[in-house]
């Protein structure tokens, strides 16, 4: 698909056109396929993966932006990358049955359409609604999944490496953390951008940064450290 056309059907869909993400679905299941691929003997249908890689789709068409310099298969991969780690992560310590994670998947995609379409989460009421069950059972099945609805809520060492402060392994998926990586840094208010590029891609020092924004070390130091909490949430919450 060419990327003014891509761009135009995001529109469209971000102001609640369900045809128009309907047909990014669909043009861009091969995307999803081959992220979700490294998935597989994981212990997950491929279609309950298949799922989860549309539930992360749906976001990233919900939060693009041509403002992020990236082309939106870029940018969408991480979202659909990140939709099946957390299932498979949040999803370990409890054994529930294949029907259950099903429906678990099913509710994260409606809940995620919902909030597009709506700008809110969807009340228990209306997720059992939706499915013709009780709201009882609703919550049992995103409890038993692990899957809430609160996740699609819209929240000094010496370390020279600021992957390794946001404490991530060198590994296969190296390649999705770096997208990450460059998504986080392209959600960031400018100054503190400009604090992260400085102290990790120049190199700089907390004194050195400090003289070019006209702060203190101590400020720097403060700004940084709340940076990386900030940044770390948010790749917990993604990654």
């Amino acid at each position: 698909m060419e990327r003014e056309e891509t761009l135009k059907l995001i529109d469209r869909a971000q102001h609640g056109d369900k045809t128009a993400s309907e047909q990014l679905l669909t043009d861009n299941s091969p995307l999803i396929k081959s992220v979700i691929r490294r998935y597989k003997n994981k212990g997950v249908e491929y279609d309950d993966l298949y799922q989860l890689g549309c539930v992360g789709f749906i976001k990233a068409i919900k939060n693009f932006s041509t403002a992020f310099d990236v082309r939106f298969s870029t940018y969408a991969v991480p979202m659909i990358a990140g939709e099946v780690k957390r299932f498979l992560r949040d999803d370990g310590p409890i054994k529930v049955s294949r029907g259950t994670k099903a429906a678990a998947i099913k509710i994260a995609r409606f809940t995620e359409e919902y909030k597009h379409e709506n700008g809110e989460s969807p009340t228990i009421d209306v997720i059992a609604e939706k499915f013709g069950i009780e709201p009882q059972e609703a919550v049992f099945i995103m409890d038993s999944g692990r899957y809430p609805v609160s996740i699609y809520d819209s929240n000094d060492d010496n370390s020279r490496t600021l992957l390794d402060k946001l404490q991530t392994a060198e590994n296969e998926e190296e390649k999705l953390d770096k997208m990450m990586l460059k998504k986080m840094l392209n959600d960031l208010p400018a100054r503190d951008k400009k604090i992260i590029l400085l102290r990790y891609f120049a190199d700089k020092t907390q004194s050195e940064v400090a003289r070019v924004l006209h702060v203190s070390q101590v400020q720097i130091s403060r700004l940084e450290n709340k940076i990386l909490v900030k940044m770390r949430t948010e790749y917990a919450e993604n990654g």
